[in-house]
């Protein structure tokens, strides 16, 4: 059930990195309010490129299908299991990094550090946690 639930979120996260690549706007209403709360800067600071947001939806449904593949047995387990290790430290240290002060200083005041603080970083920690449960 776990496997089901991190591939899902991760799905859905793929999902919405690719609305972005094709011009979404959606936490905001526009590129600028976009950026604001996806990034966390505004002064020149454009929305992220076709090219980097579908970059981003394939690593994270990859990711997805890593976890899933922790539900049928294959003869590349090993890789697969070193490959979810990378998974983990890159969602723990995206994670751990909303609280290091200076990672995400460059964003204080904006809509975006709020959301990092209390949506991103834990959601962050959460996957990383749940793919260290299936990991042991």
């Amino acid at each position: 059930m776990l496997a089901v639930l991190l591939a899902a979120t991760l799905f859905a996260l793929a999902g919405i990195h690719l609305y972005w690549a094709f011009g979404g706007r959606w936490p905001g209403h526009d590129e600028a309010s976009m950026v604001e709360h996806v990034v966390g800067r505004t002064r020149g600071m454009r929305a992220p490129s076709l090219l980097s947001g579908v970059a981003v939806a394939l690593a994270l449904a990859t990711g997805g299908a890593l976890v899933l593949a922790t539900l049928a047995p294959t003869a590349w387990d090993g890789w697969l299991k070193a490959a979810r290790w990378g998974l983990l430290a890159v969602f723990a240290g995206r994670g751990l990094a909303t609280y290091v002060p200076p990672v995400f200083r460059y964003a204080e005041g904006t809509p975006f550090a709020t959301l990092n603080r209390r949506a991103y970083g834990p959601l962050c920690l959460a996957i990383a946690l749940g793919i260290l449960v299936l990991q042991l």
